[in-house]
């Protein structure tokens, strides 16, 4: 499966240099972990966010959003969101902050 690399580069130009930040291939696509924990990724044109359990009913209100199952057992603290949702870069921003700021509350892996 191909993922959309401008939004995979758009996410790596949000995130800048910081050295907590690594990319790994997951799910098909690309997977940005913050210190070790997954924040956000790219699958096929939507973007992947970790939210967390208990901020996944509010990011299911927001446009473009669907719960994220990939193989009928959803996922738990994540959400989908629709490309065309994160067309503009300050609602992309908003995702990518809110997923490393998840990520950030976890313990180092």
């Amino acid at each position: 499966m191909t993922y959309d690399e401008g939004l995979a580069e758009r996410i790596r130009e949000r995130l800048g240099a910081d050295p907590g930040i690594t990319e790994k291939r997951m799910f098909g696509g690309i997977a940005f972990l913050y210190r070790g924990n997954m924040a956000v990724g790219v699958t096929g044109d939507d973007l992947m966010v970790r939210v967390g359990p208990d901020a996944t009913a509010a990011a299911l209100t927001r446009p473009g959003t669907r719960v994220f199952d990939m193989t009928g057992r959803p996922m738990r603290g994540w959400v989908v969101v629709a490309g065309e949702a994160v067309a503009e870069d300050d609602v992309l921003h908003e995702w990518i902050d809110e997923g490393r700021a998840f990520a950030a509350g976890l313990p180092p892996k």
